[in-house]
């Protein structure tokens, strides 16, 4: 796998955020496919860092329901996969710099 499949996006929530600040760890939406040492090999190369540790959690699909004019109207959500990287002590990825 190409390393510019692995990464889709950064999660940034208020809960990813203070895992940033308290335990130098950055959250990110990868491909299903993407293991590990792929996570790890794309973070360091695209952003310049020494990766310490990669945690992965798979989220499952959900089905959601809503109610309209129409009635009522059934779809899923896809199932994504997380990583949780940490990085090495004294440094840091700057997430807010191409917005």
């Amino acid at each position: 796998m190409k390393l510019t499949e692995v990464l889709v996006k950064p999660i940034l929530t208020e809960k990813a955020n203070g895992q940033q600040e308290k335990l130098r760890c950055y959250a990110f939406r990868v491909n299903k496919k993407a293991n590990k040492l792929e996570i790890k090999k794309a973070i360091e190369e695209f952003y310049g860092v020494t990766v310490t540790d990669v945690n992965t959690a798979v989220a499952p699909g959900k089905n959601k329901t809503r109610y309209t004019k129409a009635g009522y109207i059934k779809g899923a959500k896809p199932s994504y996969k997380k990583a949780f990287v940490t990085v090495a002590v004294g440094e840091s990825i700057d997430l807010y710099a191409n917005i």
